[in-house]
This record gives C-alpha cells, sequence and structure tokens, in this order.
C-alpha cells in the first residue's frame, strides 16, 4: 500500500497538477493539505474519474484538508471533536484533521498551523494546537494498533531539515519549543518519522520558498512528514519525497511525501 502526502496550496489552483501527479502515480491514498475550498465546492469528477474517493474538510480560502482513496474508507472523522470530545470544539472551526480507517490502517492528515512568528497569537495557537493533537492520537492509538500521521506539520525536526539553521532558536518552524511540542504530541507516543527510518542525510527537503530562486538552490525544508505507530512502522518498506511536481509551471511550494507499506 502507498500513501501520500502533499500541501497543494490549493486544489482548484493545482488541479491538473494532482491529477497529473495520480496519473504517474497511482498511490492509494492521496492527503491533500491547504485545499482553500468549501467541501462543496471541491473539484471532485475528474478526480473520481481516476478511480478516486473523496473525503473532505474544508473552508472557503483558507486550510483545508481531504483524503482521496482507491477503497472505501471507514468512520471517516473531521476535527479533534469526533475523538475527544465537545472540549476542544473551537479548534475545529479551522478545518486542519481528517481520520479514515482504510482496511486495518487508520489514516490521519494533518494541516498543522504555522504560527506565524516566535512569541505570537499564532504561535501560541499552534503549541496549544499541539498539545491537543497529544490527545488526540493517544486515543487512537488506544483503539487501533496501526496509525499512519501524515501532512504538513509546519516544523523541521532538527537541523539537518533546513537549508540553514543559523538563528533557527528564533525562526519559525524550528524553534525549541515547536520542537519539543512535535517530540511530545508524536514522538514521545512511538511514532517513527519514516522518511528518516530510511534516509539520515540532510538537504533532503519538502517545502522551497517561492522567493529567492529557493528551489533552484535546493533552499529548503522539511516539514513534511509521514509518522508510524510503534507496530506499523516494521511493515514500511520506503519513504520517499518526490521533487517533480515543484519543477513544473506555477507549482505548489511543497511537494509530494510517499510511504510505502
Amino acid at each position: 500500500m502507498k500513501i501520500a502526502t502533499w500541501n497543494v496550496n490549493s486544489i482548484r489552483t493545482r488541479l491538473d497538477h494532482v491529477l497529473q501527479w495520480l496519473d504517474a502515480n497511482p498511490v492509494d491514498v492521496l492527503c491533500l493539505q491547504e485545499t482553500k475550498v468549501i467541501d462543496a465546492d471541491f473539484p471532485r469528477s475528474a478526480i473520481e474519474a481516476l478511480g478516486y474517493q473523496i473525503y473532505t474538510s474544508g473552508q472557503k480560502s483558507y486550510n483545508g484538508v481531504a483524503l482521496l482513496s482507491r477503497i472505501t474508507l471507514e468512520t471517516v472523522n473531521a476535527g479533534f471533536a469526533p475523538v475527544v470530545g465537545e472540549s476542544v470544539v473551537a479548534f475545529d472551526a479551522q478545518k486542519r484533521v481528517i481520520s479514515g480507517i482504510c482496511q486495518d490502517l487508520c489514516i490521519v492528515n494533518l494541516y498543522v498551523p504555522n504560527g506565524s512568528e516566535v512569541g505570537s497569537e499564532k504561535y501560541q495557537y499552534k503549541l496549544e494546537w499541539l498539545a491537543i493533537l497529544q490527545n488526540y492520537l493517544k486515543t487512537l492509538l488506544s483503539q487501533h494498533p496501526h496509525v499512519l500521521v501524515c501532512g504538513d506539520f509546519n516544523i523541521a525536526p532538527d537541523d539537518r531539515d533546513i537549508h540553514n539553521p543559523a538563528g533557527r532558536e528564533m525562526h519559525i518552524m524550528a524553534s525549541a519549543a515547536e520542537r519539543q511540542a512535535l517530540q511530545q504530541s508524536i514522538l514521545n507516543l512511538g511514532f517513527v518519522d519514516a522518511f528518516r527510518q530510511f534516509n539520515s542525510e540532510g538537504g533532503q527537503f519538502t517545502w522551497w520558498d517561492y522567493r529567492a530562486a529557493a528551489f533552484p538552490r535546493n533552499m529548503g525544508w522539511r516539514i513534511d512528514h509521514h509518522y508510524l505507530s510503534p507496530n506499523l512502522s516494521p511493515q514500511a518498506k520506503s519513504c520517499v519525497i518526490d521533487k517533480t511536481p515543484r519543477t513544473w509551471d506555477k507549482p505548489s511550494d511543497h511537494t509530494p511525501v510517499i510511504v510505502e507499506l
């Protein structure tokens, strides 16, 4: 089974790219982030024509996540609240979480808040959001032995994941508090970074700024990840970054990451 994650930075803008990529890479499940469209306006027909069922949680102009699956998904939930209760429903106003069961695999697709800048209100929101994620994943792990968590995490786990880590302590996506929150919410629960399971080298990125010719100069960050639960990680066969879509005309600033189980 192959599962991919890709922040497409608007599904309507990048629809042709998604179709082209799926035609060449017919993964079993594609997890999209930053779809930027309400559910009723999601461009379904062309994707369905490729054999995918579509499950969405979107909002106008911002955020939005979707699962495209060749296999019918069960127990599809949008947001934190269906899993951890109504006390966190305020955090579901931003459409950033969707999950579904694919055979015996629980797939969680996330678009973690960016945080804007260290110390800002949005930064504090990001840390609070990650604390809720920890409880959410604890609950899922108690119900499902095989959990895959993927998406745009807006966090580079360590300095290998940044083209130039100088001054990263005060840089959003690399501050100590963000990395600690990632550690507590994911890694301390036993999840394994699937890419690092197979590749320990630096210089491997998933996001490049549109400015300063960042992509041709490989001035990127690795912020899009797959995390596998302890019982699932031994089943991983590979995890690769596909930079090809970033070379296309008017691309997303992110590129797909594919794990094979």
